[in-house]
């Protein structure tokens, strides 16, 4: 069982059948005991994840945000486009999800490199997962790695997987009130993204009020409206991969 959010896991597998890497524990009574066991023994393999990260020259983001957000539609469209740019690295996913292959399908259609892990009833990608999936991913020296977390604003927060950098993202149809509802993922990124621009002009959405609550929990996020449906904005995010580059 999760100590934070109460699932019951199954093996998360990668796409490879039968590689167990993880399972939730559940001991009734025990869950503040579980819970640091949990986010200690995930710590200390994330600290793993980022020494190895380091020494390979690998740039490591961690994607996470709401169910239907856009955010493999944003990576096919980086992958469709971003490497068109002078000096961009070779690059790598790993798509988390309960369950199929669905979303490293559409990745592989584009030409990128991806493994996909499934979590079974797990809400989150944890730093086990990661280490096994880099090692099956098998990324080039110097590569940007972008990763997929399960479509959560909560559990994913709490787990260090040994990236470098975390980034938030929410559509403006997720509503105004995300972020003050959700303030932990969101004060913990230094990105903040805010997809389906295009629909902005359909929508009872207040988009200054969603930036003001950002800076309030995060008084140096950075905020980028966009559309990866459209295109519009999209440089500003290819332009934020590069600057993360060592």
């Amino acid at each position: 069982m999760c100590g934070h959010c109460g699932c019951s896991g199954d093996k998360a597998r990668l796409s490879t059948p039968g590689s167990e890497i993880h399972r939730h524990l559940h001991h009734e009574g025990d869950s503040l005991q579980l819970q640091q066991a949990l986010l200690a023994g995930n710590d200390e393999l994330a600290r793993q994840n980022r020494d190895w990260l380091i020494a390979h020259g690998i740039t490591c983001i961690n994607l996470m945000g709401t169910p239907g957000a856009g955010k493999t539609r944003l990576l096919e469209a980086t992958f469709a486009h971003a490497p068109r740019q002078a000096g961009w690295p070779p690059m790598a996913v790993l798509e988390g999800d309960q369950h199929t292959q669905n979303d490293a399908r559409r990745i592989q259609a584009c030409g990128g490199r991806v493994v996909q892990i499934n979590t079974g009833t797990g809400c989150h990608l944890d730093a086990h997962m990661i280490q096994a999936g880099l090692a099956t991913l098998a990324a080039p020296d110097g590569a940007l790695v972008l990763v997929e977390n399960v479509g959560n604003l909560v559990c994913p927060a709490l787990f260090d997987l040994g990236e470098q950098h975390r980034v938030a993202m929410m559509a403006v149809t997720d509503g105004d009130d995300k972020p003050e509802k959700y303030p932990h993922l969101f004060a913990g990124c230094g990105l903040v993204i805010i997809n389906k621009a295009d629909l902005l002009p359909y929508l009872k959405v207040d988009l200054d009020s969603i930036k003001s609550a950002l800076r309030r929990l995060n008084p140096h996020v950075q905020i980028l409206v966009l559309s990866a449906q459209s295109g519009e904005g999209l440089n500003a995010w290819y332009d934020w991969l590069l600057s993360t580059r060592p």
